[in-house]
């Protein structure tokens, strides 16, 4: 495991250098195939390994983040240092990330990343990055340590980000009944945004938000238990 979890490191942390190596790679098994008078083969081979290096650059990260998810030992790392970079993505600066792993076993191991090789689970088409001396939980293989996914859900950024998106409609519905409180359409639109909010967050009797939207709920004489 620590000898894949290595290669997945390469390829996501080093897409532009995994490039060439890929081809290399395929090109290496087209002429086996060659020789072994595979001829047609060996053409598939290398527009194969032309595929397969594109597809790396984007989606490396996914799949160092499925099999890390799947295989990983639970431990917590820690942002300790965030610079600035002069390269790009999507218009936004990337960013690198210097990092302080506390294993299972209470190692301190020294990691990092930037933001196009951040791995995170579940997977989502963001870049959600922990705020930098903030505790967040990451898995690991033991035997590569460096190689981490960060679980954004299990973290306590990450569960404030899920909270303030699942927010939004209550807070939406909150304003529109502000602007006319007698409006029942607003008022049901209200009702049901928090009802929904609440649903969703139901284990979470102990939080000071969905306690406070219990309470607002109750007032109107509709809640469900």
């Amino acid at each position: 495991m620590a000898i894949l979890s290595a290669l997945l490191y390469f390829l996501t942390y080093h897409p532009f250098w995994s490039f060439p190596l890929i081809i290399l790679f395929f090109c290496a098994v087209g002429v086996i195939l060659f020789i072994w008078r595979k001829r047609g083969s060996s053409g598939y081979m290398l527009l194969g390994g032309f595929v397969v290096a594109i597809f790396n650059i984007f989606t490396a990260h996914y799949v160092n983040g499925l099999f890390l998810n799947a295989f990983g030992t639970q431990g917590t790392g820690v942002i300790v240092q965030e610079k600035q970079t002069n390269s790009t993505l999507n218009d936004q600066y990337v960013w690198e990330y210097d990092a302080v792993l506390k294993t299972a076993d209470g190692r301190d191991v020294k990691t990092m990343f930037d933001t196009m090789s951040a791995t995170t689970y579940p997977l989502r088409n963001a870049i959600l990055i922990p705020p930098k001396g903030e505790t967040f939980v990451t898995k690991y293989i033991p035997g590569f340590e460096r190689n981490i996914v960060i679980m954004s859900d299990q973290s306590l950024y990450g569960q404030r980000l899920l909270i303030n998106e699942d927010l939004q409609p209550v807070l939406k519905a909150e304003a529109q009944l502000a602007v006319s409180p007698t409006n029942p359409e607003f008022l049901e639109e209200y009702r049901e945004a928090l009802q929904t909010f609440i649903d969703k967050h139901r284990g979470e009797s102990d939080s000071p938000i969905v306690s406070a939207y219990k309470q607002k709920l109750e007032s109107f004489g509709t809640t469900k238990h």
